[in-house]
């Protein structure tokens, strides 16, 4: 033998190869699954360029982009819209949308799911637009640095090989969320189907039968939950409930409650939000019927569901103005109850303002600081649970509390859930076994394990935020500054948003299951952190022994995958 290369393949070619070597015996199964990447797995599960049309789009200087981060995977063609408001009435009216922001906002959400595809200037492939954008499974291009994005005036701007090209709200850009190419114009896209990918899913069920992982979902919708499940997920890992509080129908009595001055007041809004929360989890638990669905309680701070400061102060200054030029009572009484209304709403703005929002009064502080919230909560979730379970469907509801540090947190919020679950059985005369835990992304939780699994029956590992806070590190501020230099230049090895720290994420992980099992044995361990996607990760929860990992619908045959070439390694 002279000479030996590898032949080159495409991600289908590959799966097909491998499975029918292995169906001839020409191979085992072990060796089938080892052949496959995750990441050729991951590439037939979104839309894609083809290769001449992206070539000619190239030859023709159509190309923006030049130096990106490819935050989410896949194809998208649309329309650009540099908002949230326009890209979700665009996207209603049928328009594919590319949505253009410099950054984006959790009240950017709602703008986000209509959207085909999401491009940033700022941020990296753990920033706000990048997590939520896999979570979608939406193709997001983000810290796309040569772009001036100017959303007031609907324009970007580009360099292109030393030419200005100005791209305006409307006109039609194709992204490329794999290699982080943006172009001009409508680019031909090919779309995935997982059913009839036989091989795929053949090589997929290889993989369940070797691997020792679970694997679920993060799911905050039905419609993921229901995408997940035919994607083999076995349960929601995570369900952020702050998501359901943007949409369009439901901030402003999120927004009244906040601004609420009495615990009646504030109740009186909740009271609203508890029948559309109810909604929300019945369809969870009628999607995962028969498997475990983790929702947590709210968790950012409150100021996130509130226009900025700066927004307020311009629309009262504008209001202001205009009242000067009104003559008639009726106008003049209608612009003083807006002014007033936005100067209330100002006013809690800034007492709600923290010089660190993201370390102050969020998830089970303030659910600890107002406990109405955790009430309706929870009431929500169990009397969900309750109405399902008597269409004869198989509930498994687990409640799970953000950000807890100390033991005594849980001690405080499990009464607020015990006396809800109490009342909820009472009046609707049925019970419903549930769970009980906490998600750890402190450094101070790990280090107490023993003590928090006293309380918490399960432990869930939010590593984003625990990674953010072993380092020390606000992963949007790393990733702007100089987290990409340090990786280049080998300060650190990896981007460790991107691929669990070991030495130092993964220790405390480690630790906390070994202490959470010495108090609680057998206690189910999770990880629903963006790590629960990625391979190296994934083979790092199977060593310390986790039990599942939980991901976007979309990262969910990757992780099946995964999971089983680590078994494999492990053997």
């Amino acid at each position: 033998m002279l000479q030996t290369r590898n032949g080159k393949r495409t991600a289908r070619a590959a799966i097909k190869i491998a499975v029918d070597l292995a169906d001839e015996k020409m191979i085992t199964r072990d060796e089938a699954i080892m052949r496959v990447t995750p990441e050729q797995v991951d590439m037939l599960l979104h839309p894609q360029f083809g290769g001449d049309t992206k070539a000619e789009a190239t030859e023709a200087g159509r190309r923006l982009v030049e130096k990106a981060v490819n935050a989410s995977p896949g194809a998208a063609v649309g329309v650009a819209a540099f908002d949230a408001d326009t890209a979700e009435k665009w996207g209603n009216e049928g328009k594919d949308v590319i949505m253009v922001r410099p950054e984006t906002r959790p009240d950017d959400v709602h703008g986000m799911i209509a959207a085909r595809g999401i491009l940033t200037s700022k941020g990296g492939a753990t920033s706000h637009a990048a997590v939520v954008a896999r979570q979608f499974g939406t193709p997001a291009v983000c810290g796309a640095e040569n772009l001036i994005i100017d959303a007031g005036n609907r324009l970007f701007i580009a360099d292109v090989a030393g030419k200005t090209v100005e791209v305006r709200e409307g006109e039609w850009l194709s992204i490329d969320g794999g290699t982080a190419e943006v172009f001009r114009g409508q680019l031909e896209t090919r779309d995935p189907d997982f059913e009839h990918e036989l091989e795929l899913i053949t090589l997929l069920e290889w993989a369940d039968e070797i691997r020792r992982l679970g694997v679920r979902t993060n799911a905050d919708y039905p419609a993921d939950a229901e995408r997940a499940r035919r994607y083999g997920a076995e349960g929601i890992g995570l369900c952020r409930t702050e998501h359901m509080f943007f949409q369009e129908e439901r901030l402003p009595i999120m927004q009244q409650m906040i601004t609420a001055e009495s615990r009646a007041h504030r109740k009186a809004a909740l009271d609203l939000l508890l029948p559309m929360q109810r909604g929300d989890f019945e369809g969870l638990f009628r999607a995962m019927e028969g498997c475990p669905v983790i929702i947590r309680l709210l968790d950012p701070p409150l100021h996130e569901f509130l226009p900025s400061q700066h927004a307020l102060v311009q629309e009262l200054a504008d209001l202001k103005v205009q009242l000067q030029h009104f003559r008639s009572i009726s106008e003049i009484d209608s612009a003083l109850a807006q002014v007033r209304e936005k100067e209330d709403i100002l006013e809690r703005v800034e007492s709600l303002a923290e010089s660190n929002p993201m370390l102050g009064l969020r998830g089970d502080r303030l659910g600890i600081m107002m406990p109405e919230i955790t009430e309706m909560q929870t009431r929500a979730i169990l009397e969900a649970a309750v109405a399902v379970s008597k269409e004869g469907l198989d509930v498994k509801p687990e409640i799970m509390i953000p950000l807890s540090s100390h033991v005594n947190e849980l001690t405080v919020l499990k009464k607020v859930v015990d006396e809800v679950a109490r009342e909820v059985f009472s009046e609707t005369g049925t019970t419903v076994e549930f769970l009980y835990g906490t998600m750890i992304e402190l450094p101070r939780a790990a280090l107490t394990a023993d003590e928090m699994a006293r309380e918490a029956e399960f432990f869930s590992f939010g590593t984003n935020d625990l990674t953010q806070t072993t380092f020390g590190m606000s992963r949007d501020d790393a990733e702007a500054k100089f987290l990409i230099n340090y990786v280049k230049t080998g300060v650190l090895p990896t981007n460790p948003f991107q691929e669990l720290d070991r030495g130092g994420v993964g220790k405390l992980v480690e630790m906390a299951v070994r202490l959470g099992r010495s108090t609680r044995p057998g206690m189910s361990c999770g990880i629903c952190g963006e790590h629960g996607g990625e391979p190296n990760s994934i083979e790092f929860c199977h060593l310390v022994g986790l039990d599942y990992v939980s991901c976007s619908p979309f990262r969910v045959p990757v992780a099946r995958l995964a999971a089983a070439q680590a078994a494999v390694n492990d053997r």
